[in-house]
């Protein structure tokens, strides 16, 4: 799905991709049986969509089908999937039948020379509900050959766990790429997998998009205060109050319940006018120093993420408080302006816990004593290698901004140049660190909070041109990523 809606939001329509989906699957079908009844069992989601086209091809191959949709079609909410059985509905041939299934006790057990699950795929979400249950109960029984959509409904995508029961597939016709649940799961389930190119471009997967959007952490309505994440900004000193409080204002955008600003004395009071909303613990000097640092890590034992270095500035005495804390602390970091220029990187080798850096070119430099290439691609390779290890993920700021964890790279091209306005990479260490307390990796917070926060730059230059201030564009978090 997220792929999907990224290659739509660069033209490629997921109408083209159904159907290159559905004919892909009728294809490896009429491969696996010449001849005979196919029946497809098709839920209400895109899933069911691609089994509505392979009915249709399969059809034209002169195989008999039958379609039994488990749900009323008021149900289909994807219109590609809706008018893909709408063409279904009006076709005119004595091959095809259409069932509609509204309870188990409709099933009944399969006849034909081929079953195909096109149920759930990859919308599978815990234990099944009938009539899917039984359904797959039915399915499982047939001595039909058993042909699996994408993946066999009943097995989580991403870890191959059977929720409760799961299809046993002879095929798995998988689109785009081999899903990750694929090659965990076992054999007697997944049978032998086809892949199908369907036409997803490969920037879909490289540059971050609107479909990754999808990929954020809905908020569970029994949920209470706290439970959506805590942010600990550690930051201001006695010339900068604002980078502090528009970092926290920002974990509170991306969703966070609870953002606390562990800040200099002298800079309390201007960081509680700036909002209610912030809970601001004072600290004794006017600047962060050694003798804060028990404070602030036990400050952070009651937080979920710690973003430290907005507006921190760069005192002797902040380097040495600043690199005890990063030898102490249990917590996911997002590390960003001036920390960049104090903590020392072997400190940070030494973490246990997810640990994001924000550079820009220069930053980058002094941090890791490496000129930026001028290519994008000698970019990419440079921070692949720099990320050695799973909890370090890099963020290179730029008109292309590299986003770079264990080897693997995303890139992002949100943002325009009314955001070199000072603050708005407060508001990316923030979102970052209000994505992480939700329980996101550094490296999934660091591409989606890099897409938020330029795609919020690119409304507000549409509403100001290129004259607004990082407040402004803070107003734009929640209209971006109320994205469904």
């Amino acid at each position: 799905m997220v792929v999907d809606a990224n290659a739509e939001a660069m033209g490629i329509p997921r109408s083209s991709l159904m159907e290159n989906a559905g004919h892909c699957l009728a294809q490896k079908i009429a491969e696996i049986a010449q001849t005979g009844v196919v029946t497809i069992f098709a839920g209400t989601g895109g899933n069911g969509g691609d089994g509505f086209v392979a009915a249709r091809h399969l059809l034209n191959y002169g195989f008999e089908v039958e379609v039994l949709l488990l749900g009323h079609p008021c149900q289909i909410k994807s219109k590609e999937t809706r008018m893909n059985w709408e063409v279904l509905e009006e076709t005119q041939l004595d091959k095809l039948k259409l069932d509609i299934i509204y309870g188990f006790s409709q099933i009944n057990s399969i006849e034909s020379e081929v079953v195909v699950d096109a149920l759930l795929g990859t919308g599978v979400h815990g234990k099944l509900r009938e009539p899917f249950a039984t359904a797959i109960d039915v399915i499982n029984e047939s001595k039909a050959i058993k042909v699996a959509v994408d993946i066999p409904s009943g097995l989580d995508p991403l870890t191959g766990e059977v929720l409760g029961k799961a299809v046993k597939a002879n095929h798995t016709v998988t689109f785009h790429k081999k899903k990750i649940g694929l090659t965990n799961a076992t054999v007697n389930y997944v049978g032998t997998i086809h892949v199908c190119d369907i036409g997803i471009p490969q920037d879909a997967e490289v540059y971050v998009g609107p479909g990754d959007l999808l990929r954020i952490r809905k908020r569970d309505e029994s949920s209470h205060k706290g439970q959506n994440g805590r942010v600990l900004i550690v930051g201001g000193s006695k010339y900068y109050s604002g980078a502090p409080a528009i970092a926290a204002l920002a974990t509170l955008g991306s969703g966070v319940d609870l953002a606390i600003v562990a800040c200099p004395n002298v800079v309390s009071a201007d960081i509680r006018s700036y909002s209610p909303d912030l809970i601001v613990k004072s600290l004794f000097h006017d600047v962060i120093l050694p003798d804060d640092v028990d404070n602030i890590l036990e400050l952070s034992k009651n937080v979920d993420s710690v973003v430290m270095g907005c507006g921190i500035g760069t005192e002797e005495g902040t380097r040495l408080a600043l690199n005890q804390i990063m030898e102490k602390i249990e917590k996911p970091v997002v590390l960003d302006a001036d920390a960049l220029k104090l903590v020392d990187k072997d400190v940070i080798n030494q973490n246990d816990f997810d640990v994001v850096l924000t550079p820009h070119a220069s930053e980058f430099k002094s941090f890791f004593d490496e000129d930026v290439p001028e290519v994008l691609q000698d970019k990419m390779d440079l921070i692949r290698n720099l990320t050695f290890k799973n909890s370090l993920t890099v963020i290179l700021k730029g008109k292309t901004d590299i986003i770079g964890n264990n080897g693997t790279s995303r890139l992002n091209k949100t943002g325009n140049p009314g955001m070199t306005v000072g603050g708005t990479g407060d508001c990316l260490a923030g979102l970052i660190g209000g994505l992480m307390a939700q329980g996101h990796s550094g490296f999934e917070a660091g591409f989606l909070g890099a897409y938020i926060n330029g795609r919020a730059g690119d409304l507000a230059k549409v509403k100001f041109g290129y004259n607004f201030t990082a407040m402004k564009l803070l107003d734009f978090i929640p209209e971006v990523m109320k994205y469904d």
